[in-house]
């Protein structure tokens, strides 16, 4: 893989390797071979973990999965999904409704019974450090292979993910395509961001009972602003991971950033005076005074089904906001927008 940190997957014979690498230890989340179930299995794969392939019954714990199915044209091999309460998607909510999907749950409270009832030969799962493997793939006979995407801290090497779902469908070549087209317009734009004489600063979110769980420095979002054009607040920090950090130390760090970046979950839209009546803290920061504050609306722009395999969109979005003049007047920005005082 060219950016993947995590997945490696190299031709076997007639079919693939594929090896999911543990961010946490220098160990494997797991091994995996998948075979065209055309063929016959050779013997020396008798005593591997074999996919055959394509897949006809998988359950998707997370949306960057079952949004690959989806527009590659073969959502039908998507038998169950978790929490699908939060999807926006109208495709996806169709086919709940006509039982050609099931909801399994969520991970921590799997619907053992109905994830039985569908037969998957394959589960893709979220891993975590501090979760361990549920035993639904031992109940249900499936081959559980753990999909660390989330784990990426490259926008490109998350993007990259999206190969696994080509393999496991026998759509390998479109999904290549569709990669190589992404990194192209990806690499693109941050060559234009490259040399500009003027970087804006930003940090990112809003606090949470108190704390505010900034990206870290090498996280993605970091790299991301970075590509853009922009120096982010805590580029200095060495973590990946969110970084907990009190409001009055953000405020005195952040006070004079140029731009603010803001995630938006809630049924109702941000405004400035919403923000100013959540918490007057917010209007002491320069992004709020000077009206230069990046909201996402979450359910809205279907962003965690969507945008890490539109990496590419993502970027530019924030170029506009940092760089207008490096893209094109009428651009409409796909994920965030800047706020305004417009009712």
């Amino acid at each position: 893989m060219e950016f993947s940190s995590y997945l490696i997957i190299n031709h076997y014979k007639s079919g693939y390797y594929v090896n999911v690498s543990c961010p946490w230890n220098d160990k494997s989340l797991g091994e995996f071979y998948l075979y065209p179930d055309t063929l016959q299995l050779p013997d020396e794969l008798c005593s591997k973990t074999v996919i055959r392939t394509p897949v006809h019954s998988v359950i998707a714990y997370s949306s960057t999965q079952w949004s690959v199915f989806l527009e590659l044209g073969e959502i039908s091999r998507v038998k169950g999904i978790l929490e699908s309460d939060y999807t926006s998607n109208p495709d996806i909510k169709q086919l709940l409704a006509a039982k050609l999907i099931e909801d399994v749950g969520i991970e921590t409270s799997l619907k053992t019974e109905v994830a039985i009832s569908l037969h998957p030969d394959l589960i893709l799962y979220t891993p975590y450090s501090t979760v361990p493997k549920n035993e639904i793939g031992e109940l249900t006979g499936a081959v559980m292979l753990p999909f660390a995407d989330y784990l990426e801290n490259h926008p490109l090497g998350r993007a990259e993910w999206l190969k696994l779902i080509g393999f496991l469908s026998c759509r390998e070549k479109d999904t290549d395509e569709w990669f190589h087209n992404i990194v192209s317009r990806y690499e693109s734009l941050k060559s234009l961001c490259e040399n500009v004489e003027y970087r804006p600063t930003v940090f990112s979110d809003l606090p949470f009972e108190g704390q505010w769980y900034l990206p870290g420095g090498k996280s993605y979002i970091s790299q991301i602003f970075h590509d853009a054009g922009a120096d982010y607040i805590w580029a200095d920090n060495n973590s990946t991971a969110s970084l907990p950090v009190d409001a009055e130390t953000v405020l005195i760090k952040a006070r004079d950033a140029d731009f603010w970046r803001i995630m938006n979950s809630t049924n109702t839209k941000y405004s400035y005076e919403r923000l100013a009546v959540e918490n007057e803290l917010y209007t002491h920061f320069k992004a709020y005074e000077n009206r230069d504050i990046l909201v996402c609306d979450i359910r809205q722009s279907g962003y965690f089904e969507k945008s890490e395999y539109e990496p590419d969109l993502l970027l530019k979005d924030f170029v506009f906001a940092f760089h207008p003049e490096l893209v094109e007047s009428d651009y409409k920005p796909h994920y965030f927008y800047k706020l305004t005082d417009e009712k």
